[in-house]
């Protein structure tokens, strides 16, 4: 279809197409329109509405000029990709200055390692003496007074509720606490 617009170098409408590209080129009349719009979704022929009319052309100038700028980008890319393979290399090079296999390092990462396993040993044995830390403590001791003033609010909310059905309902108080599950032993925290 390409071949088309470049010979002729000419405007056609997709009329003129259909007729032309089943002639010429063999392109069957029933696809000439979706290859033509493909084309132009590609980029590779503009289109324009005059009137009421539809119009395609295609010339070899512009599909050179998108080759070389085509060519130019994927040029660009590729220098800096150069570029940062380059980097990367003199980084890698850089990096792997001082550790050569020797017995001095060797004898350093064995070194570390030893260091590694007591350093998690001590932190395991730390963790076990950890309820005895003072500090630890002292939060426990917070957290337990936080935790009391909230049993002794929820207390007194029972004993609201118990109070407000005595005088709503009548009832007597073993009564609401059988009827609840409150045991007779229930009060608040000191």
């Amino acid at each position: 279809m390409m071949e088309i617009f470049f010979e002729k170098k000419d405007f056609f409408q997709l009329k003129e197409l259909e007729k032309i590209g089943p002639k010429e080129k063999g392109i069957t009349s029933m696809s000439v329109k979706d290859v033509v719009q493909s084309l132009v979704d590609d980029g590779m022929v503009d289109t324009d509405k005059i009137g009421t009319s539809i119009y395609f052309w295609a010339f070899p100038s512009k599909a050179s000029q998108n080759c070389k700028r085509k060519i130019e980008e994927l040029s660009e890319r590729l220098e800096e990709s150069e570029k940062k393979r380059n980097i990367l290399t003199e980084r890698i090079e850089e990096a792997q200055k001082g550790r050569e296999d020797s017995v001095e390092r060797t004898q350093c990462l064995k070194e570390l390692q030893e260091k590694e396993k007591q350093k998690s040993h001590f932190l395991s044995e730390l963790e076990m003496y950890k309820e005895c830390d003072p500090e630890v403590l002292k939060e426990i001791q917070n957290e337990t007074g936080v935790a009391k003033e909230a049993v002794n609010r929820w207390t007194d909310n029972v004993f609201n509720i118990k109070s407000w059905c005595k005088k709503k309902f009548g009832f007597e108080e073993n009564v609401i606490d059988k009827q609840f599950g409150i045991p007779e032993e229930f009060d608040y925290l000191d």
